[in-house]
């Protein structure tokens, strides 16, 4: 048994490895984005553009799975995710504006890589432990984009060296990560062949044609699309009502710290219900009210808003990481339900930012902005309570009976 469970600690613990490399290729440009766009010379869009480029190429490996007709091993991925991440980190080092363009898409594209296997492995290795393990996954994923974004600056001082030295040294952690999952991508996957049900396209056929598969898409996106919201405006809509720079920012990084506290309490509520419905129905009541604190509330208890907010968007992520697994009938599923909900999820996260931005611009105001914003909040509850339900998709199905012969009268 001890053996077991050390075994199962080694397996998450790789995860984790993985986990912190899934952002800080994006998180640490935030810190440098005024020195590369003075080095640069880049304007206001070609700045903006740095940061959102990767992220829309998220779910960019998610669109690419449907048509493989049998797709590599999820440890094998990982080793691909992560040597594509170090050449894209070390492409910034190029001393030309396209190279670091380049470099941000193929951080991009790596990082779809790992979104997409590593809840198929979670629903392989644990399956009986799938909310646990995507809740340490999703703390991971928040601590290496927190942890990323606030040392980059000390270190290019520290080392007294330009911009591109420190998001360079990200490579390191990466390349780390490649060679603890190396072993095991030339080992082969403990759960042998591929199960029954046929080919990676039949299994994406199903999983495509599934209502509860664009159930769970629709909540991903969603909820993704908030998160990317909160990233990208919180700081400015603080300022706006009247809070330094300083502490706007502060605003941000404590929703950003308090999301492990919600991605943590969804385990612990998984144990208490037969499904998710209660939880998704908690946590957008949470958003809610977060969302209406930071836009209207008094501007002294923003930081109460601000912990509210963090706890329900920890919860929606960590619960939209885990239904992936939850909803998936085996790994196989699980590859292609991950590559479709967040292949499409991402594609509408990334507009979420630029809608608010442009209504934002029309009215000269945060009124008619953060009115939609709880519009879609609300709206999240809808495709949360259905995906929330305990079913499965990408079952094989079931031959049909033969016919028996008529029988004959004489």
């Amino acid at each position: 048994m001890s053996g077991r469970r050390g075994t199962a600690a080694v397996q998450v613990l790789l995860i984790v490895l993985v986990a912190l490399n899934l952002r800080p290729a994006v998180a640490a440009v935030g810190p440098l984005l005024t020195e590369i766009r003075d080095d640069l010379g880049l304007s206001g869009t070609a700045a903006g553009a740095l940061t959102t480029l990767p992220l829309a190429f998220f779910g960019a490996y998610g669109l690419l799975a449907a048509f493989l007709r049998r797709a590599p091993r999820g440890e094998t991925l990982l080793v691909a995710a992560m040597g594509l991440l170090v050449a894209g980190l070390l492409l910034r080092l190029v001393p030309v504006t396209p190279a670091l363009f380049a470099g941000s898409l193929v951080a991009g594209i790596a990082i779809s890589i790992g979104n997409v296997a590593v809840p198929a492995i979670i629903k392989r290795d644990h399956p009986g432990r799938i909310p646990l393990v995507t809740a340490i996954y999703t703390v991971a994923i928040c601590g290496g984009a927190s942890l990323s974004s606030g040392v980059v600056v000390p270190v290019q001082r520290a080392l007294d060296a330009t911009w591109r030295l420190p998001l360079a040294l990200l490579a390191v952690p990466a390349a780390l990560a490649g060679l603890c999952w190396l072993p095991r991508a030339r080992r082969g996957a403990p759960g042998g062949p591929v199960p029954a049900g046929g080919s990676s396209r039949r299994m994406a056929a199903r999983v495509w044609r599934s209502g509860l598969a664009w159930q769970v898409t629709a909540f991903m996106g969603l909820q993704s699309l908030l998160a990317y919201v909160v990233l990208g405006w919180l700081p400015t809509i603080c300022q706006d009502r009247g809070m330094p720079e300083t502490s706007a920012g502060y605003a941000l990084g404590l929703t950003a710290m308090i999301q492990a506290v919600g991605a943590l309490a969804v385990p612990a509520l998984a144990r208490r219900f037969a499904d998710q419905r209660p939880i998704v129905v908690v946590s957008v009541a949470l958003c809610l009210a977060g969302f209406a604190g930071i836009a209207w509330a008094p501007l002294a208890t923003v930081w109460l808003w601000a912990v509210v907010l963090g706890l329900a968007q920890g919860a929606l992520f960590a619960t939209a990481l885990a239904l992936l697994g939850l909803r998936a009938h085996d790994a196989q599923a699980a590859a292609q339900l991950s590559g479709m909900a967040q292949g499409v999820g991402y594609v509408i996260a990334a507009l979420g930012p630029l809608l608010l931005g442009a209504l934002h611009d029309a009215t000269g105001g945060w009124d008619v902005p953060m009115t939609a914003v709880l519009a879609v909040t609300a709206a999240l509850a809808v495709p949360g309570w259905a995906a929330g339900r305990d079913r499965t998709v990408g079952a094989p199905t079931p031959p049909e009976p033969e016919c028996a012969a008529p029988t004959r009268t004489h």
